[in-house]
């Protein structure tokens, strides 16, 4: 049958040479659309569901969130297996799926049966799915480089304008924040005033909570003109959660400010960030959803952040600290060496031996020709350009050229004699 081929193709070389064209080009396109990272991502089909109730201990964690959530979650169709882990104030359920199972079509189904769990659970408590990324999602790292900037306010920075500003590249799931002080304001409550006045706690946070609000009221008309009526309730400054009236005693209003100070301060954090021992730092990591393109996804961080720099205050810089794109480029450049290492070698090695250009020009065409066929079959399936893949198809191209060197060897010599 082999014979019988190479009969056909000797005699229709027109044909061969569109076919081999047409795969060449469809090579080169395959090249171009083949997603690019620098490791496989072999990790598990999951959705990640997390709820926070903080202050709570891991047995009440367990009792009243985890295990309800699980118990719940175990009619869901294709799954392969549940995981739980309780902490303070945190709950995490990993439900993985079988392999072949799309991954949105996963995270609908866990929503749906998280809106029946959502009752069993205790009041105020609310779980959330994790992003759409995986556990190799951790592309690009930043820090925020400003000198002399309070840590509270560059994490604003970080939280209110780089975050959002980065969560509209396509393909990015989530941008975290890391590292600083969250602003909060904090009412530090004196228990003796509090006593004193004999006002329970659930009504200064009742209290507190009530004044925080914006009331809308109806249009009112006057000389021809409507106006729409509103009370304007939010608080915006220390001196507004002062000025909260709690109760009456004796026409003499007892405010928040009689029973407790107000300051701004910092979130309760469980750990700093350090750059080279240079101190504190304030940053983001940029999380890719799940089966894009790694290099498309940091080369398009990378054009925002340059947009995202016009905008910042004096003296502030982003300082990148992670750029998984400078292993993808290693790795591509990598086998792009070995391939025509190779291409090198065998030519040079064919060409002293046989004194044959043309044969040595079979043996390359047949390299590149093979790779091409490597990335028609990986964009097919699916498959990414990683430091995997590639070093698998470097290594097939060495059993390619041994095999090419003995067929041309071998058909020359068999040329040779059939002429003598």
């Amino acid at each position: 049958m082999i014979g019988q081929f190479i009969k056909w193709a000797l005699k229709n070389r027109l044909i061969v040479l569109l076919i081999a064209a047409v795969i060449g080009a469809y090579g080169f396109y395959s090249v171009s659309k083949t997603k690019v990272d620098a490791i496989p991502d072999l990790s598990e089909n999951q959705v990640i569901i997390l709820t926070e109730w903080m202050g709570r201990s891991p047995q009440i964690m367990e009792d009243q969130v985890t295990y309800p959530l699980v118990s719940n979650l175990q009619g869901i169709p294709k799954i392969k297996n549940i995981r739980a882990n309780s902490m303070f104030g945190m709950s995490f359920v990993f439900v993985v799926f079988e392999d072949n199972v799309d991954v949105y079509w996963a995270r609908t189904r866990v929503l749906e049966r998280l809106n029946y769990a959502q009752r069993l659970l205790p009041e105020a408590v609310t779980p959330t799915l994790g992003p759409d990324g995986t556990g190799l999602g951790h592309i690009f790292w930043y820090t925020l480089d400003a000198p002399g900037y309070d840590l509270g306010e560059l994490r604003a920075l970080q939280d209110w304008y780089i975050k959002f500003a980065l969560q509209t590249v396509p393909g990015v799931s989530e941008v975290a924040s890391f590292g600083g002080f969250q602003k909060q304001y904090q009412i530090v409550i004196n228990p003796v005033q509090l006593n004193y006045f004999g006002i329970p706690l659930n009504e200064v946070v009742q209290k507190v909570r009530a004044n925080n609000n914006n009331v809308g009221g109806r249009k009112f008309e006057m000389a021809d003109m409507g106006y729409i009526i509103r009370g304007v309730g939010y608080l915006t400054q220390i001196k507004d959660i002062e000025e909260i009236p709690l109760r009456t005693q004796g026409s003499i209003p007892i405010r928040v400010k009689d029973i407790a100070t107000v300051q701004m301060g910092g979130e309760l954090r469980l750990g700093i960030v350090e750059e080279n021992g240079e101190g504190e730092k304030v940053g983001g990591i940029v999380v890719m959803r799940y089966g894009e393109n790694a290099k498309e996804v940091i080369d398009q961080v990378k054009e925002k952040l340059i947009n995202v720099e016009t905008g910042l205050p004096p003296g502030v810089k982003l300082k990148v600290a992670y750029d998984r794109s400078d292993l993808i480029e290693a790795t591509i450049a990598t086998l792009k060496e070995a391939v025509l290492e190779e291409i090198l070698v065998v030519s040079v090695v064919l060409f002293i031996f046989l004194l044959h250009v043309r044969s040595a020009l079979i043996v390359v065409i047949t390299i590149i020709m093979s790779v091409l066929i490597s990335f028609i079959m990986m964009n097919w399936f699916q498959v990414s350009s990683n430091i995997m893949s590639l070093a698998g198809v470097a290594l097939a191209v060495g059993d390619l050229v041994d095999a090419g060197i003995v067929m041309v060897e071998n058909a020359l010599k068999s040329i040779t004699e059939e002429t003598e």
